[in-house]
């Protein structure tokens, strides 16, 4: 990632504190939502993660391609995929390393049977390749962060080539979705790795220096009980961490 300034991550870090509301919810979303064929579990997560919402402010359409990266164990996926509908098409990546943690969940959604408008990547960061303009939507969900930083178990990731592949891969007038766990104000990307949260000025420096427009923030997901300096896997905050949600748009 290339460096950027103190005063223009200040200034970008107070440009995140404009909200904006959700759109008006869709009956496509209320549909996808509501479909009885979702599994149990993801049902239950619908209270704390608010997607009909977080898709209505993306404006998820039927008959959008959208792209899921780091997808999971699916939980957007099966909504996107719902949501699109028959004529739309969801990208399902993950990478080698987010399978210990999300196979069973994958296996058990069973894509190919249950929800055929999906396909699944495996592949690395760094060796994606996509179709110019070939995307309506992107959605990046609790991974950005995970870009910061390399572990022995955590292959290292080229941030600015990967921000630049969905800058290539998507319409002109296409969405990216951003969702993560935020950190305290001037927080370099050292925490990414120890807590698994990150400023949102950070991404918004990132892509904006890869040619996205930034359209706003949605406060949907914000705990302001959130300490911020504490793990996002704290028992005392896992599941309700204080969550960004910022859209950009490809001009």
């Amino acid at each position: 990632m290339k460096a950027v300034t103190v005063w223009s991550l200040l200034a970008l870090s107070l440009c995140t504190t404009a909200m904006a509301d959700a759109r008006e919810i869709g009956p496509h979303i209320r549909d996808a939502m509501a479909d009885q064929a979702r599994p149990e579990a993801d049902r239950g997560r619908d209270i704390q993660r608010k997607p009909d919402l977080i898709l209505s402010y993306f404006e998820v359409a039927p008959g959008q391609k959208v792209l899921d990266l780091f997808s999971g164990g699916g939980y957007y996926t099966e909504l996107l995929a719902r949501a699109v509908g028959r004529d739309g098409r969801v990208v399902a990546h993950n990478n080698q390393a987010y399978l210990p943690f999300a196979g069973d969940e994958l296996k058990q959604r069973d894509y190919a049977a249950r929800l055929p408008n999906v396909e699944t990547l495996l592949a690395e960061a760094n060796d994606l390749h996509f179709v110019d303009q070939s995307f309506d939507r992107i959605f990046f969900v609790l991974g950005f962060h995970d870009a910061l930083y390399s572990t022995k178990d955590w292959p290292a990731i080229d941030l600015d080539k990967l921000v630049a592949l969905m800058q290539k891969s998507l319409k002109s007038g296409g969405q990216v979705a951003i969702i993560d766990h935020r950190a305290k104000p001037g927080s370099g990307a050292d925490v990414a790795e120890q807590l698994h949260r990150m400023d949102p000025a950070l991404v918004i420096a990132t892509m904006t220096e890869a040619g996205f427009r930034f359209d706003g923030e949605l406060d949907a997901l914000a705990n302001k009980a959130d300490p911020l300096d504490i793990s996002v896997f704290d028992k005392r905050i896992r599941g309700h961490s204080d969550r960004f949600v910022l859209k950009f748009t490809k001009p």
